[in-house]
């Protein structure tokens, strides 16, 4: 709510709609208007007749908009109450949202729920018991609902009026959001009826998409409410460095070396000019990656002790316990002391910590959307600019130095996202894919939800008329065979499907609810208090010495039966090796990168040091003439320049590899070692006359297909389509070699 809105409650026709004690409430907390989100979907969802989108700025007040018409629905069935299901994709951002609606709904008499591991069972028993009023939960722990009580969740869900789904984009184009579509579908067949579905989101690029998302096959009767942002003015400044080695590469014997000893002298210029920006303000800075954020939050925290001062920075990441994460997310929320905090998208979405001063961002964020949702916690106080700040790091030219490196692709990309963020574009929902990594989830959880299933059951719930409709029915019939093989299905003598072996021992294990793969993960102890948790992938031993929470510690013993790492105060320290997977960069950034190139005009956002790297970027493209090349010759590869989204570069590639070229997607090229440029035209070529792009045959000999959860038990010939569907754009990539194919070769000049 704001007191510069331009309609005030006594003049707003959808203020008038609402419930009386509603009214009360909002005249009660002193505010004076509706917000433009709030007005606009107040009449769209107050009879329940409609799925609805409501797309607005962070701290638009999305959840108002939502809640205040469905509880003035609720209200109006008294004494009957119904209920209200909230999706959302964090456990955090449910224990934000409960105390959000707490307050207002305990003045009306209806009870909120959370519902998640970390909620106690007294309390869920409660809704078990008397299922009205809010129930918020993640994908997971409603698939839970449904494997143990299945039977009960038509009863459950009754009286269940709405369904809201926070955080959409979230979900869109992911395992989990097929596995939310799924879910969402079997609440209709439990209830027996069309159920509202209203989705919430601060970053959709293409509405159309995220309304096909949230009601598949009948997305264009979705009611799409786009509200008026704020216009708050943006400041924008990108900081560039070149890479330093570390003080212990500098001097090889050194002794007893400290913490800024071990990281690039590159990343302490780094930390140094954070702890100068941000001190003394609440701030939010996202490297890209959890092993970066223990690094910088340690080097930050590390200048608060050399000066004598209290503490402001802090980790914030998803595999820190509970009570870390909380301690940030209540240092920036109380406000009553600085607090910046080192993040992944943990605090990307929208839990409440309060309004920031600035957000930071180190290397190329993971897209323009996710840059924007980042933006919009800062610059959220009436009259306070948006604040960004970027810190690319490049590496020292040589002889040696690749095309990439040549080109600052990492500068080159922030600068074409920031350009493309304020043009207002973002990358559009990534819809479509087969994902039969959740299909199989799905079909275990349907038959522990209703004690067996037949084939045809099973096909109709979840392909005819389910969210898995790109498959065909001899694919799902060669599916279900082989989870037979698998031992994951069985089938009796009346042709039930049942649990097999297996099956029935991973659908009982906790791990089963989530639809995305994971690693296994130790739990660090320190004096029997748990810490966090590492990926297994990468083993610790002991007497080694990580950073972790933005603290040093000392490893004294690994159990790896139990999964536990012991760890003991430390003062020395060195990052652990966990990081976050690259980022899938859009077409549409590469060709704004390639544009960033081409031009000659100064960037009015980037410092001295940035712009100089800028020049260096520059001036390699026109010395290499790059605007005309795209096809070279380095040494005994072949190089291509793209300048294509990874969807469509990964799609090349495999096409490639299909007639025996092997290529490596580099991002704005690929190059193909041991080819030459006659080769590799002649390779295109044939693609171009390819006229059978089936994923089976072109993806035949590729190894590395088994991305996600269940991908080890499907079909070979249906993990190579599901694969395809979800990681590559075939048809483009057969469409640019097609393209490219005539391009005349013609050296690099440098």
């Amino acid at each position: 709510m704001t007191t510069s809105s331009p309609a005030s409650s006594s003049d707003s026709h959808a203020f008038g709609l609402l419930d009386e004690r509603i009214r009360r409430w909002i005249w009660r907390e002193g505010w004076t208007a509706l917000r433009d989100a709030q007005e606009r979907a107040i009449p769209a969802l107050i009879e329940a007749d409609r799925d609805v989108i409501v797309a607005a700025a962070t701290a638009a007040g999305k959840t108002e908009a939502a809640f205040f018409p469905i509880l003035t629905h609720l209200l109006r069935q008294e004494p009957d109450i119904g209920s209200v299901l909230y999706i959302s994709p964090l456990k955090a951002l449910i224990n934000d949202q409960w105390a959000r609606l707490t307050g207002l709904c305990e003045s009306l008499d209806i009870p909120v729920v959370a519902w998640h591991g970390d909620v106690a069972a007294s309390r869920k028993h409660r809704f078990i018991k008397d299922a009205k009023g809010v129930l918020l939960i993640t994908p997971e722990s409603l698939e839970a609902l449904f494997v143990r009580r299945g039977t009960a969740m038509p009863g459950l869900m009754s009286k269940l009026r709405y369904v809201v789904v926070d955080e959409l984009h979230a979900f869109i184009g992911a395992e989990r959001g097929k596995q939310l579509q799924s879910l969402l579908h079997r609440l209709e067949c439990a209830t027996g009826r069309r159920l509202p579905r209203v989705g919430l989101s601060a970053t959709l690029g293409d509405m159309g998409l995220a309304a096909q998302f949230l009601r598949p096959r009948d997305g264009k009767s979705v009611e799409i409410i786009h509200a008026a942002s704020g216009g708050h003015e943006l400041k924008v400044l990108i900081k560039g460095y070149v890479e330093k080695p570390s003080r212990v590469e500098i001097e090889p014997g050194l002794e007893h070396p400290q913490a800024e000893d071990l990281v690039p002298g590159s990343t302490l210029d780094v930390a140094a000019h954070l702890y100068k920006a941000l001190r003394g303000t609440n701030n939010l800075v996202f490297p890209n990656s959890r092993r970066q954020v223990e690094v910088y939050a340690d080097l930050l925290r590390r200048y608060c002790e050399r000066n004598d001062a209290p503490n402001e920075f802090w980790a914030h990441h998803g595999s820190l316990s509970r009570e870390f994460r909380e301690d940030a997310e209540q240092a920036l929320k109380e406000g009553t002391r600085p607090a910046t905090a080192i993040c992944t998208t943990t605090l990307e979405l929208g839990i409440d910590i309060g309004a920031v001063k600035s957000i930071a961002q180190i290397g190329p964020p993971p897209s323009v959307a996710s840059l924007r949702q980042r933006l919009g916690r800062s610059g959220r106080r009436q009259g306070e600019p948006a604040i960004l700040r970027g810190y690319c790091i490049e590496p020292e030219l040589g002889p040696k130095s690749g095309l990439s490196d040549c080109l600052r692709e990492g500068l080159v990309q922030s600068i074409a996202m920031v350009r493309l963020l304020i043009r207002g574009w973002f990358e559009p929902s990534r819809v479509g894919g087969l994902h039969g990594s959740t299909l199989i989830q799905q079909i275990l959880s349907i038959i522990a939800e209703r004690g067996g299933a037949t084939a045809g059951e099973l096909w109709a719930m979840l392909v005819k008329d389910g969210p898995f409709e790109g498959l065909g029915r001899d694919d799902f019939v060669l599916l279900l065979r082989h989870m037979g093989e698998k031992q994951l299905l069985t089938q009796d003598g009346s042709g039930l499907l049942l649990h097999g072996e297996l099956g029935e021992k991973l659908v009982n294990h906790y791990a089963f609810y989530a639809a995305f793969a994971s690693d296994e993960e130790f739990r660090l102890l320190c004096e029997g208090r748990t810490l966090g948790s590492l990926p297994v992938s990468h083993p610790l031993l002991p007497d080694q010495h990580i950073i972790f929470a933005g603290r040093r510690w000392r490893v004294m013993d690994v159990d790896s039966e139990k999964k536990v790492i012991v760890v003991t105060p430390d003062k020395g320290g060195a990052p652990p090796t966990f990081d976050g997977g690259g980022a899938i960069v859009h077409d549409v950034v590469r060709q704004e990168m390639r544009a960033v190139l081409r031009e000659m005009d100064a960037v009015p956002f980037v410092d001295q040091g940035a712009a100089a790297l800028l020049a260096e970027a520059r001036d390699f493209y026109r010395r290499a003439n790059l605007d005309t090349v795209q096809l070279f010759q380095r040494g005994n590869e072949a190089v291509l320049l793209t300048w294509r989204g990874d969807w469509v570069n990964d799609g090349l590639a495999v096409l490639l590899a299909s007639i025996g070229l092997t290529a490596t997607n580099e991002g704005i090229c690929l190059t193909v070692p041991g080819a030459t440029t006659d080769r590799l035209l002649d390779a295109l070529a044939e693609i171009a006359g390819m006229t059978d792009l089936d994923p089976v045959v072109i993806l035949v000999d590729a190894k590395n297909i088994v991305r996600e959860k269940w991908d080890w038990a499907m079909p070979e010939e249906m993990l190579r389509k599901s694969f395809a569907s979800l990681h590559l754009d075939l048809a483009e990539a057969h469409r640019m070699a097609d393209a490219l194919s005539t391009i005349t070769f013609s050296p690099c000049s440098s």
